[in-house]
């Protein structure tokens, strides 16, 4: 079944015809000017979807920069700039979110330079958007762009965000770890700039691997293979789910992951393993490309039928972070 945000995307497709745009089947434009490669990228957050209503302002600021430039370290670019939109509220959480976000855009050199407010309607979520500009490096990677033979990387650990919110829903017991995964995450930029040269093509995990990896595979007319047992889980997610087949389809499908998802020819891989060992940042082989289309799922070799959720998307009725 179509979904609510895939049919709008598929609405606006005919509109989005400038190249820059890559047919809306990426998740961050180009543009060029004087010569210079922009990447421009949107995300917005939602209270009650995509953090709870009782976090605090401190990590919303935090979580509206990282996953932005989440979506920059995707395509290997450097931050540059942003442009904030805010819905006004309780002046003390303005107040505190405004210091943390001075500090967030200090940390990762990314210069405010405008935006919006408004005031909404009494009782009505807080929705804030970033627009993050960051500069091209000579090539930048798209979903688009893997070929059948090329071997799937992810960086980092899968699951931990997703574990972080059911903690906080009280569904489960965990380290504080895995809740400031999913409450602070950290953008991958410097592993996104050090693959861009190497990788075939490559984006953010935000919305759970495989319906990430699906979205890949689409934008590059073929299949993707992916095996479940080799997925990167961290200490964290271990000692709270566990590894058996049910903990991995949750960490496949939790999203708030913020990695890399990347492809990479077959004779690249110790490439990506000398970086890996550079960066400090493990970068796991998780399947391949093959021709064909959609997704195929392995457990240890078996063959396994995809999950009825991928993981998530938009809907008028979805609830994300259970508030």
């Amino acid at each position: 079944m179509t979904s609510a945000e895939s049919a709008f995307i598929e609405a606006l497709r005919p509109i989005a015809t400038d190249p820059g745009a890559r047919a809306l089947l990426d998740d961050a434009a180009l543009l060029t000017v004087g010569g210079r490669t922009l990447v421009l990228t949107k995300d917005m957050i939602v209270e009650g979807i995509h953090y709870r209503a009782d976090d605090p302002p401190e990590d919303v600021a935090w979580k509206l920069v990282a996953v932005n430039l989440s979506d920059l370290a995707g395509k290997g670019a450097r931050p540059l700039a942003a442009l904030l939109g805010y819905t006004l509220g309780d002046a003390e959480w303005d107040r505190r979110f405004a210091a943390e976000l001075r500090l967030a855009l200090a940390t990762f050199e990314l210069a405010l330079i405008g935006g919006d407010t408004v005031s909404p309607p009494p009782g009505a979520p807080r929705t804030l958007s970033l627009t993050a500009i960051g500069e091209a490096q000579e090539k930048v990677p798209a979903r688009a762009g893997a070929r059948p033979g090329d071997l799937l990387w992810v960086s980092g650990s899968l699951g931990d965000g997703g574990a972080g919110l059911r903690v906080l829903q009280g569904e489960l017991q965990g380290d504080e770890v895995l809740v400031r995964r999913y409450r602070a995450p950290r953008p991958r930029l410097e592993a996104g700039q050090a693959l861009a040269p190497t990788v075939s093509a490559m984006m953010d995990v935000s919305d759970g691997l495989l319906i990430d990896a699906k979205r890949m595979a689409a934008a590059s007319t073929l299949a993707i293979e992916i095996d479940l047992d080799q997925l990167p889980l961290s200490a964290a997610f271990l000692a709270a789910l566990g590894d058996d087949r049910d903990a991995r389809l949750f960490a496949a499908t939790a999203g708030d992951d913020y990695e890399l998802l990347f492809t990479a020819p077959h004779e690249a891989g110790p490439d990506v393993l000398h970086l890996a060992e550079h960066l400090g940042l493990p970068l796991s082989r998780i399947g391949r490309c093959s021709e064909g289309a959609g997704l195929v799922l392995r457990d240890r070799g078996e063959e396994l039928p995809l999950p009825e959720k991928l993981g998530f998307e938009h809907d008028p009725q979805a609830r994300r972070s259970g508030s």
